[in-house]
């Protein structure tokens, strides 16, 4: 069960966010339940290393590209390049994977105008792992969305990430993975890849990308879990999004939220699940933005997210 307060994450990101904006920072500790945040300017560049981990020790230390994704709508308006180095767990369970970032979630950004690099140094698998994700950012205008339909299919892959493993592990991954889209008549593109990393580890994540949509689901190996049961744990997660109607799966609902806010016009997309984090971000954006956000469907099932000015 997640601690209440402030955990590292929120800490790093604190810690970025405030030194692009000069901001003055208070109640910035572990477990903290108040916390205040004065900027004394508009965000500015980055070109500095942040560690999650430096603020706990222990079985917890948080998730690389989770800040990048927390940053990115803040730094793409900074303008000019910012460049970072993050240390922390790179690919995890229940959470955003460098995989998904790197494959779909930029890709999503990339239609809303705005453009993010990362790239992978050392490879982190969970909880307490500490690999190094590097991220440029591009100043950028965010764009508006129209995606209330997905269109074509134009890609399914996935991709077998492993670290200090054997690649006939993921191989056999790789083997599952089409046999299991072969039998539904799909044909599925699968990458394994070796990484540096500090520590074994193995994680599997597939996505597929439409004309206007995009999804993926991701599963973290175990030990004395077969690779072949990690990659139907990612399919299991795939297939909410994916066998659904949905434009984008219920963890990119929620992450395209705040750069559909900053956009000018319409944003209209679909998810296969409405979450509490979608509701709360919806109304935690509309207390700082004049700004229409509208969530049609019940939490725990299909809804669509109207985002105008």
């Amino acid at each position: 069960m997640r601690r209440q307060g402030l955990n590292s994450e929120d800490l790093t990101f604190l810690q970025a966010l405030a030194e692009s904006c000069q901001a003055a920072v208070s109640g910035d500790e572990l477990e903290s339940k108040e916390l205040t945040f004065a900027p004394s300017r508009p965000p500015q560049r980055l070109d500095h290393q942040f560690d999650v981990s430096a603020h706990e020790q222990g079985a917890v230390s948080g998730s690389a590209p989770v800040i990048v994704e927390s940053l990115t709508p803040v730094l793409c308006r900074a303008g000019a390049y910012s460049r970072l180095s993050i240390l922390g767990e790179t690919h995890g369970q229940n959470t955003l994977g460098f995989d998904a970032l790197e494959h779909v979630v930029t890709s999503v950004h990339r239609s809303q105008g705005v453009c993010v690099f990362p790239s992978l140094a050392w490879a982190g698998f969970g909880s307490a792992s500490k690999g190094e994700l590097l991220l440029e950012v591009e100043p950028s205008v965010p764009t508006a969305l129209e995606w209330s339909d997905r269109g074509r299919l134009l890609e399914l892959r996935a991709t077998v990430s492993l670290g200090e493993l054997s690649e006939d592990i993921g191989e056999r991954g790789a083997k599952r993975l089409r046999q299991v889209f072969s039998e539904r008549g799909h044909e599925i593109e699968v990458d394994v890849q070796v990484l540096r990393s500090r520590g074994p580890g193995a994680s599997v994540t597939v996505w597929a990308q439409f004309e206007r949509g995009a999804g993926s689901g991701t599963a973290l190996g175990q030990r004395g879990l077969r690779i072949e049961a990690v990659a139907d744990n990612a399919v299991r997660s795939f297939d909410e999004w994916f066998q659904s109607d949905a434009t984008l799966d219920s963890f990119l609902a929620d992450q395209v939220l705040l750069i559909a806010a900053l956009a000018e016009g319409r944003t209209v997309y679909s998810t296969p699940r409405v979450t509490r984090r979608l509701v709360t971000m919806s109304w935690v954006i509309k207390q700082f933005l004049p700004i229409h956000i509208t969530v049609k469907g019940e939490e725990g099932y299909p809804g669509t997210v109207t985002v105008a000015r």
